[in-house]
């Protein structure tokens, strides 16, 4: 663990899996019309009659979401997503940051605390998991690329 220059690939390869099933749930709720999560808390009829947008296409817009950041955390440790600009990336990688952590916030703070949404103490767990394996990818991500040009 300790001074290997290598770079670590089970943190984008965790996540991968992590958004792909992200991806999964979303579209089985999508397929139902349904806002939420699988195991997450339930969304009453009255909030998703009440949303911006279709509750379907709204889940199947995170299910693509999901996705999109399993690929971005794949192309982190594969040649072709080396060969992006590192700027770019770095700036996906922020982005990505930026928006699973907000989620992730509102898991912690409701799964510990309790802000009325019906998080629980093992989601906020989860939320708090999910954080350190993206700032490990990132990191790991940002030492494997620091002397290439890009």
């Amino acid at each position: 663990m300790g001074g290997s220059d290598r770079p670590r690939r089970w943190p984008a390869c965790a996540l991968a899996v992590l958004f792909l099933g992200y991806a999964a749930g979303k579209a089985v709720f999508a397929w139902q019309g349904r806002l939420g999560f699988p195991g997450g808390p339930a969304v009453p009829d009255a909030v998703r009659d009440g949303y911006f947008m279709d509750a379907a296409t709204a889940q199947w817009l995170a299910a693509a979401t999901g996705v999109l950041a399993a690929c971005v955390a794949i192309a982190t440790i594969t040649e072709p997503g080396r060969r992006a600009p590192r700027s770019l990336m770095l700036l996906v990688l922020a982005g990505m940051l930026l928006a699973v952590a907000a989620g992730a916030a509102i898991m912690i703070v409701d799964g510990f605390i309790g802000i009325g949404v019906g998080w629980q103490w093992h989601h906020g767990v989860l939320g708090i998991a999910v954080v350190g394996l993206l700032v490990a990818m990132i990191r790991s991500y940002a030492e494997a690329t620091k002397h290439v040009v890009g």
